[in-house]
């Protein structure tokens, strides 16, 4: 699978849990030990944790595993690494601390297709 086929399948699983703030980095110029960066938020520490089983999930399902999960105790600041993609999972509170979109700030914003569930109406 390549790294972009990852992409999709982690933006869709962000928002499959109902994850928000999605940005996606092609930092393949600019950084040596990844081609993406994606960062998303919960909207507490135990969504957060839940985004991460939902990717893991979605992952698994293709065999692709992380080589290291970082922050799953806590659950204010997840890293999924799966070598060509890197992952970052916040809290709201957390997110702006790192301010990881401005570290990388050199990297190309990548547009990922994903498909929101539709809620019918109640008319």
């Amino acid at each position: 699978m390549q790294p972009r086929d990852i992409v999709q399948l982690v933006c869709q699983a962000i928002v499959d849990k109902k994850g928000s703030n999605i940005v996606t980095l092609d930092v393949r110029e600019v950084c040596s030990i990844t081609d993406y960066f994606i960062i998303a938020e919960g909207s507490v520490n135990r969504h957060v944790v839940a985004l991460a089983q939902q990717i893991d999930k979605a992952l698994s399902e293709h065999g692709i595993g992380p080589i290291h999960v970082e922050g799953k105790e806590t659950g204010d600041w997840i890293v999924l690494d799966y070598f060509d993609v890197i992952v970052h999972l916040f809290t709201p509170e957390l997110r702006p601390y790192y301010a990881l979109e401005e570290m990388w700030n050199e990297g190309t914003l990548v547009d990922v297709p994903v498909h929101y569930e539709r809620i019918p109406s109640k008319h």
